[in-house]
C-alpha cells in the first residue's frame, strides 16, 4: 500500500513510521532485524531504507600512480526492502538518489521495485561523497531531486527511456520528497527553498517527508508557508531523539540545524551520555504530543541504527 493510503484510512489519526539505514558491509541482516523488531509493537504502516552511494578511494602503487578504487560500504536498498517486507509484513520505502546513478540505473531499479511490490519512494538528490567538496551528478544522471521525481513520474505513465508503452507497462509508484523546515543549506534564503519544493511537488511528488527538527515552531512556519505556496500534499514531521552530548555539534554541522537553546542548556549540563539520552527522549516525547494534537500524518523518527530511544518515545504516544 502507498504512503499516502496509509494517510488517507488513518482518517485523521496520527501514524508512526521510522527510517533504518542498511547494515554496513560484513554485517548480518539480523542486526537490522534486532533494531526493527522492538518498533513493530506500534504497528508502523512503512519503514523507510535510506541508500548510501559509492565512494571513492585512492590508492598508491609501487610507481608512485594512484588508482580511484570504489567502495562500497553498505548492501544495496532494494533487496533490504524486499527482505524487511518479507520478514515483516509491512511496506517498505526505499530512498532512491541522483548521485552516482545513470537514468538507465534508476529505471532498471525502479523496475525491480515495481516486480517486488514496493510502490512507494522517496526521490531525493543525495549528498556529495566525502572526496567531492560538492554535489556532482552522474554524467548521465540528475542533477536535482525535481527530475528524478520527474522519471518516476513518466514511468508511471508507462513512458520508458527507450520506448513509450501501453497503460499496462506502466508503474505506480508514490512519491516522497524531502522538505526542510530550517531551509536547505543550499537554498539562497527560505522563500527560494519553498519555491524549489513547489516545483518538486509539480512535477509529481505525493508528499513531503521533512528534515529532522528540535524547534516545533519550525515545522509550524514550514507547513503555513507551503501551504500558502500552494503545496497541498501530506507534510510528515521527521524527528530524532538525542542521545549523547556529542551531537550538540554533531548534528548541526552534519545536517545545518538549530538546537533550542532550553534543551542545549540541559544536555551541557548532563553527566554523561545516558542523562543526555534521557533528556533527548523527553525532549522528543514532548515535541511529538505537540505535533499529535496539531494532527500531523505521520511521526516520522530517524533512527540512526539504533533503535531503543525511538522505542521509548514510541511507547509514550502509541
Amino acid at each position: 500500500m502507498k504512503v499516502t493510503e496509509h494517510i488517507e484510512r488513518a482518517n485523521g489519526k496520527t501514524l508512526f513510521s521510522f527510517e533504518v539505514l542498511p547494515p554496513r558491509k560484513g554485517e548480518n541482516i539480523q542486526n537490522l532485524f534486532s533494531n526493527i523488531e522492538p518498533l513493530m509493537e506500534f504497528k508502523p504502516p512503512f519503514i523507510d531504507v535510506t541508500y548510501h552511494r559509492e565512494e571513492y578511494v585512492y590508492r598508491q602503487h609501487p610507481n608512485g600512480f594512484l588508482e580511484k578504487k570504489t567502495v562500497r560500504k553498505r548492501p544495496g536498498t532494494v533487496g533490504i526492502c524486499a527482505a524487511i517486507k518479507n520478514r515483516f509484513d509491512v511496506d517498505t520505502v526505499p530512498h532512491l538518489i541522483c548521485g552516482g546513478f545513470s537514468k538507465e540505473e534508476t529505471e532498471n531499479a525502479l523496475i525491480d521495485l515495481h516486480f517486488l511490490g514496493i510502490d512507494s519512494v522517496l526521490a531525493l538528490r543525495g549528498d556529495p561523497i566525502k572526496s567531492e567538496g560538492t554535489f556532482k551528478p552522474h554524467e548521465d544522471g540528475h542533477a536535482y531531486a525535481s527530475d528524478l521525481i520527474g522519471q518516476v513520474k513518466s514511468l508511471n505513465k508507462g513512458e520508458y527511456l527507450d520506448e513509450k508503452q501501453d497503460d499496462t507497462w506502466a508503474t505506480n509508484f508514490c512519491i516522497g520528497t524531502a522538505g526542510y523546515p530550517e531551509k536547505h543549506f543550499e537554498a539562497p534564503n527560505y522563500g527560494a527553498d519553498i519555491r524549489y519544493l513547489r516545483h518538486k511537488v509539480d512535477r509529481g511528488a505525493d508528499y513531503i517527508v521533512t528534515q529532522m527538527f528540535f524547534d516545533n515552531e519550525h515545522f509550524f512556519k514550514f507547513e503555513k508557508s507551503c501551504r500558502d505556496a500552494g503545496i497541498t500534499v501530506p507534510i510528515i514531521p521527521g524527528l530524532k531523539p538525542l542521545t549523547t552530548k556529542s551531537q550538540l555539534t554533531m548534528l548541526p554541522r552534519t545536517f545545518f540545524l538549530d538546537l533550542p537553546e532550553p534543551l542545549v542548556e540541559a544536555i551541557s549540563q548532563c553527566r554523561d551520555n545516558e542523562a543526555a539520552r534521557q533528556v533527548g527522549i523527553e525532549w522528543c516525547i514532548n515535541q511529538s504530543k505537540e505535533l499529535m494534537a496539531h494532527g500531523v500524518p505521520s511521526l516520522h523518527y530517524y533512527s540512526m541504527g539504533k533503535s531503543e530511544s525511538i522505542r521509548r518515545v514510541a511507547s509514550e504516544l502509541f
